[in-house]
């Protein structure tokens, strides 16, 4: 059986009213649905661990849901809050311990960081990366970077904010 969400709101409210045997089936399906979402996203290895600690959670929080609303955006929900402190367990635990002997001159590592900085920059439309320079970078007012580029004020504001969210993702990815 492959439930779809009024099938999953059915069984979830059933479950709520203490029906046994609508949790087990509810579970079961949510198992099927969960190990689908996660097949993408995550090391094959590690899905069985984390398909488990979402249906505790779905356990924990099955008084919390509410019957008149779907069910699979909520259960996605979970498992997307799941998987991503499974992400966080993973790299936590694969940091490797830096050897002190390697010890860089702090002027290279302001060369570095100002050469991954402009390449970053560099991604971005042109507009926005001379503001994010100007305001972020050298420190000039709101007005003063306005002025300097003919830009309005809430232009220069929407392109910071724009232009960092790009970087956000850029670094992320």
């Amino acid at each position: 059986m492959i439930a779809d969400d009024a099938t999953f709101r059915r069984l979830m409210r059933a479950s709520q009213q203490g029906d046994k045997q609508c949790y087990s089936v509810l579970l079961a399906e949510c198992d099927k649905w969960l190990r689908r979402y996660f097949a993408a996203k995550i090391a094959p290895a590690a899905l069985e661990d984390l398909v488990q600690e979402t249906l505790i959670s779905v356990h924990r929080k099955r008084a919390s849901y509410d019957p008149e609303r779907a069910f699979l955006p909520w259960l996605a929900a979970i498992g997307r809050y799941r998987w991503i402190d499974q992400l966080r367990k993973t790299y936590r635990n694969n940091e490797a311990e830096l050897d002190e002997n390697l010890v860089a001159d702090p002027q290279s590592e302001a060369v570095s960081a100002k050469i991954s900085i402009e390449s970053l920059l560099e991604k971005l439309p042109e507009k926005q990366a001379e503001v994010i320079r100007l305001v972020k970078i050298e420190g000039l007012s709101i007005s003063e970077a306005s002025a300097m580029t003919a830009q309005s004020e809430s232009l220069v504001k929407v392109n910071i904010h724009r232009g960092i969210k790009k970087l956000n993702t850029i670094v992320e990815e």
